[in-house]
């Protein structure tokens, strides 16, 4: 089997132990990786830190970070082929989807790159005596943690921000699916950033990760999984008032309103919901129909789902994947077991298919707003259909958990559809085609979907404070302190 190795310090490093890596639609062993420890973790954040010190990132101009940028997504598309076989191994994905990844993380290292130059600030009237401006300035060592669902995507939406600010970054990758992360980083740093910018660690969360949020170094984290362990590194940024962003995943409602088109609502449900096999934090989790037309969604819902093809990445006419591991695959299936218990019905699915590998079937559930699948994130290819009476119940029910993340409205009629979508609570909502936007549309949540913002102009603000910095001019005449000053206790 291939070993792939950890980098830090401008140098491939391997380690003492070694985890080994499993393909999810064989449940074979696919890879070896280094796996780092805290030792590994202190150095990592050393080198970060010396390259911060050095200004070699942050202090260059910054159209020289967005040629570095730029060539770091010449180089991502170069080694997309052979990373999309990798990461469709050991991820379960189709290859296709897994090749988008790559061409996806390109993408975020030009859109980054346009702005790397754009960070303006801002020039603030105090008349004629002062001079006062602000300028936007870099964290310093950003640790960002990435999620196993698309670890090269996702890596690359918090890298390339990060990096186009100035900051110098260490990612912790997962360890389910690490090895893409490590062709992602080699591609990068070929681009020519300076020594100490990117540092990539394959570690167990428990010791390496909790280490990296608790490291007296880090500036910044940046965070995409689940509640509990968002929580726990929200506990720990806490003692030293460490800046974060939390992407933490959802619970996603879309309603369907009585007008609502099926040759649109259905290409939504099936990439909503059953694309990386239900494995994505905005997810279409939860699927509310107007009762006037339950039956008849609900059965062309239903026929969807059990028309999908099941089968591994080398399939290429799968159309559902398995789930990344056992554990994962038990999860789902306990959720479903307890959905039972408590009276929901399943449709169709709810079963492991007969055959090598950690799959669910494409599963279609009749449930009440209350019950825990339909409260909780499941994480799996299970969709929960329920009946609605008006917008406004709907409305409720789509608001009633304790995420966020992002929600969506399916109607012909401009007034109503837009009136539902303004009142769902998210921080991105979708009309008429789940997952519309891109990688220029901002992406984060609200409650327990966490907070900050990925994706789009406004997400490299989260990668710098503001400096304000206020000049008395020689010419200033003495009058005392000024005026906003005097009762201010300033």
């Amino acid at each position: 089997m291939e070993h792939y190795l950890n980098y830090i310090a401008d140098h491939w490093c391997d380690a003492s132990r070694r985890l080994t890596i499993y393909n999810p639609g064989s449940a074979e062993p696919y890879a070896t990786i280094a796996l780092a420890d805290k030792q590994d973790a202190d150095h990592a954040m050393s080198a970060a830190r010396a390259c911060v010190r050095s200004g070699a990132l942050s202090d260059v101009r910054p159209a020289q970070r967005a040629r570095w940028l730029l060539e770091a997504a010449r180089e991502i598309r170069e080694v997309a082929e052979h990373g999309a076989q990798v990461c469709s191994q050991e991820n379960g994905k189709r290859l296709q989807d897994a090749h988008d990844e790559f061409m996806e993380a390109a993408r975020y290292f030009e859109y980054y790159a346009g702005m790397a130059d754009k960070l303006e600030g801002a020039s603030i009237p105090l008349g004629q005596d002062y001079l006062d401006f602000t300028q936007h300035i870099p964290y310093g060592v950003s640790v960002q943690i990435v999620p196993w669902n698309f670890p090269v995507s996702i890596c690359a939406r918090s890298l390339a921000p990060a990096l186009a600010a100035g900051n110098a970054v260490v990612i912790k990758s997962p360890e389910l699916s690490p090895l893409a992360v490590t062709l992602l980083t080699g591609a990068i740093i070929r681009a020519g950033f300076p020594e100490g910018a990117i540092q990539l660690l394959c570690g167990e969360g428990s010791e390496v990760g909790s280490h990296l949020v608790q490291h007296p170094e880090v500036d910044q984290i940046v965070f995409t999984g689940s509640v509990a362990t968002g929580q726990s590194i929200l506990r720990n940024a806490a003692t030293r008032a460490t800046p974060t962003v939390m992407e933490l995943g959802g619970k996603s409602a879309a309603i369907v309103l009585a007008d609502a088109g099926l040759t649109t609502l259905l290409p939504s449900v099936r990439n909503g919901i059953f694309f990386n096999a239900g494995q994505v934090c905005s997810a279409l989790s939860r699927l509310l129909i107007h009762q006037s037309r339950y039956e008849e969604v609900k059965a062309a819902v239903v026929s969807l789902a059990a028309s999908l093809l099941v089968g591994t990445a080398n399939d290429a006419i799968a159309e559902l994947t398995p789930l990344i591991s056992r554990e994962q695959q038990l999860r789902v299936l306990a959720f479903i077991e307890q959905a039972k218990a408590e009276g929901a019905k399943v449709l169709t699915g709810g079963y492991a298919p007969d055959r090598a590998g950690y799959f669910v079937a494409p599963t279609v559930i009749e449930a009440t707003p209350q019950m825990r699948i339909a409260q909780e994130e499941v994480f799996g290819p299970v969709l929960v259909i329920m009946p609605f009476r008006s917008p406004q119940q709907a409305i409720e029910i789509a608001n009633g958990t304790v995420f966020g993340l992002v929600a969506g409205v399916f109607g012909n009629n401009l007034d109503e559809t837009l009136n539902v979508a303004r009142q769902l609570r998210g921080g991105q909502v979708f009309v008429n085609e789940w997952f519309a936007g891109g990688i220029e549309t901002p992406f984060g949540g609200v409650g327990l979907s966490g907070f900050g913002r990925e994706k789009g102009q406004e997400a490299i603000y989260g990668y710098v404070h503001t400096r304000n910095i206020a000049i008395r001019l020689r010419s200033a005449s003495v009058s005392g302190a000024p005026a906003c000053c005097q009762h201010s206790g300033n």
